[in-house]
């Protein structure tokens, strides 16, 4: 997170000496950087499934959300679902949508520039016949996914699209869906 200035304010909602603290502390302390998240899912009936969300390592310590989150999904009715909860890839663009704008906003934050709005529209093609297994050519996944942030911002129009920027070079959802992450899938009895 580089700048040629550091601030004593909170902008966009972002604690910037918080920001440059946490910073420094990971220059002499590499090891608070590593964070493991983890989910617990479990499956309903049909499409419906549900993940709990309790807690998480970082900082070198095992931290609890004070409150556990549960994400439901479920597959809308043409899908065969109940259309209870969004589906899986819905909550993927949303993973996607919210960790670009929140990289986009802490950056803009450690820079000094104020962002006063921001919305964003996401949307992904996907075709049926690679999950449905009629066509090896036919990825299982998005084909692809297009977005539009609108900012407001008090910037010249020329960088907006260096705000926006700042999103995808630090996101680490950005970064997963664009670069090949190893997964590892196993299975135990119960």
């Amino acid at each position: 997170m580089a700048t040629s200035q550091k601030t004593s304010a909170n902008i966009n909602g972002v604690a910037v000496d918080q920001l440059w603290s946490t910073i420094e502390a990971a220059k002499t302390t590499p090891s608070i950087t590593v964070f493991k998240f983890r989910i617990r899912n479990e499956w309903e009936s049909g499409s419906r499934n549900r993940s709990n969300v309790a807690g998480f390592t970082g900082g070198d310590q095992e931290l609890r959300h004070p409150n556990p989150f549960t994400l439901e999904a479920d597959e809308p009715t043409i899908l065969l679902g109940k259309d209870l909860a969004a589906n899986p890839v819905e909550h993927l663009l949303h993973a996607l949508a919210s960790c670009l704008t929140t990289s986009m906003v802490y950056h803009a934050a450690a820079r000094g520039i104020q962002i006063e709005q921001v919305e964003s529209c996401f949307e992904g093609d996907l075709d049926l016949r690679g999950f449905l297994d009629l066509s090896p050519s036919v990825r299982k996944g998005y084909q692809g996914i297009r977005s539009v942030f609108k900012i407001r911002a008090n910037v010249p129009d020329a960088q907006l699209q260096e705000i926006i920027e700042l999103g995808t070079r630090h996101s680490p959802v950005f970064d997963s869906l664009t670069n090949s992450v190893p997964i590892t899938v196993t299975a135990e009895r119960f």
